[in-house]
């Protein structure tokens, strides 16, 4: 590389415009964070799509998926569902011509442990019939928050601990609720006593606050291209939508509103409208000390 000369009588005029010019080179090659690629029922996986000018669109059973620049190539950030069976699966690929081509790739098995638990509200296991109207309109709006789709320059993948607390491994547990199965477990739950502060693990924008059924007192954040996250049993509510919220800002208070045994927060992260295992967004620091069995994998796969 070669620099313009320098004038000898301003060195410093000199030097901060050859600083200026080794950051303006190196920014464009600087690398976004990236999730852990575990290739199971509710895991991630990384994607390699080539190295082609402009976006390819990429979806993963019918639903969109983020895809970003990493290093010079375009990389597919795909959500893999809890109901995922273990084997070959296809990721379809458009383009910016419209040419469409597939992308095959493994979803490897998991086994997630059982948990029994016991609820003296049996409304919260068996609802009746106008909790059961309720829950189908709980449904509509969760689904509406955790579809958001918006395209800011850059996503931040790389997610902080919302709260500070005991961090238990119930992510994809299959549950029993007073003996009765249910749905595996969609989040992550974090004890705390209640009232402790709920702070927003990265910059984003608040797309739907409410009290549900299930879930209590709820916030969801959209952080760009599909990934939303979601906060629940929460004892109040400190933003409203539309709110755009920066990271480690205050958005409520841990609780237990909904179907709860005890105070803590269910910290879920949708990832192209699919729910995966938050530890996967986390710092390496808190995943050593809480989940020892997750490795640092960020390589795509070809």
């Amino acid at each position: 590389m070669r620099l313009a000369k320098t004038d000898p009588r301003h060195p410093f005029r000199a030097l901060v415009r050859a600083v200026a010019l080794a950051l303006l080179l190196w920014l464009p090659l600087t690398a976004l964070a990236l999730p852990r690629a575990e290739p199971v029922p509710g895991g991630v996986t990384l994607i390699d799509l080539g190295d082609a000018a402009a976006r390819p669109h990429a979806r993963f059973n019918g639903r969109q998926v983020m895809v970003i620049r990493q290093d010079g190539r375009w990389l597919a950030v795909v959500g893999i569902p809890l109901s995922a069976k273990p084997g070959r699966h296809r990721l379809r690929v458009d383009d910016a011509n419209g040419k469409r081509n597939s992308q095959l790739f493994t979803v490897h098995d998991k086994h997630y442990r059982t948990q029994y638990i016991t609820l003296k509200n049996k409304r919260m296991v068996t609802p009746n019939a106008e909790d059961l109207k309720r829950i189908r309109r709980d449904h509509v709006a969760i689904s509406a928050a955790l579809s958001h789709w918006s395209t800011p320059k850059q996503v931040e993948l790389n997610l902080d601990a919302p709260i500070h607390g005991r961090f238990e491994q119930s992510f994809g547990s299959r549950r029993f609720f007073n003996k009765q199965p249910r749905k595996p477990h969609s989040g992550m739950d974090i004890a705390a006593p209640t009232g402790t502060v709920v702070h927003a693990p990265a910059d984003g924008t608040v797309v739907g606050t409410g009290n549900y059924f299930f879930t209590g007192n709820t916030i969801f954040i959209d952080h760009g291209r599909g990934l939303v996250t979601m906060y629940c049993h929460l004892s109040r509510i400190d933003v409203h939508p539309g709110q755009k919220v920066s990271r480690g800002e205050t958005i409520g208070a841990v609780g237990m509103t909904g179907r709860v045994t005890g105070p803590h927060l269910h910290w879920a992260v949708s990832l192209n409208h699919t729910m995966v295992d938050p530890a996967l967004f986390l710092p390496d620091d808190i995943v050593r000390a809480n989940f020892p069995s997750l490795e640092r994998d960020t390589k795509p796969k070809h």
